[in-house]
């Protein structure tokens, strides 16, 4: 059974820096993808960001030139630096991973707020 754990979240003030840990553990040696997806209230789910095993970086509109993945293949653990946080980037950030035959795993979600 896989499992992925996710930590970090919490409330911080807008302009302020959180950093979410992901760390996967169960059957699978090495995840092929990792990353975070994440959902406000009343909106679709989003892609955050994922990095591949190969150090391939994808970030989603929301993230880019704000936001950092990076990952510890040792580990198996896949980390989301956030800097510059505004409201607007309040959701529950999801951890997700893919195996190498593509099958997909979910942490259950951790919340962050941004707010004064």
């Amino acid at each position: 059974q896989v499992q992925l754990a996710e930590s970090g979240g919490g409330l911080v003030e807008p302009g302020g820096s959180l950093r979410l840990s992901c760390a996967g553990s169960g059957s699978i040696v090495t995840f092929y993808v990792m990353g975070w997806y994440r959902q406000a209230p009343g909106k679709q789910r989003e892609l955050v960001a994922s990095i591949n095993i190969g150090g391939k970086i994808n970030y989603g509109d929301s993230a880019k030139g704000r936001f950092i993945i990076s990952r510890d293949n040792a580990k198996n653990t896949v980390y989301l630096q956030m800097n510059s946080l505004e409201p607007e980037d309040t959701a529950v950030y999801y951890c997700h991973s893919e195996d190498w035959a593509r099958r997909d795993y979910w942490g259950q979600g951790t919340q962050v707020t941004v707010s004064s």
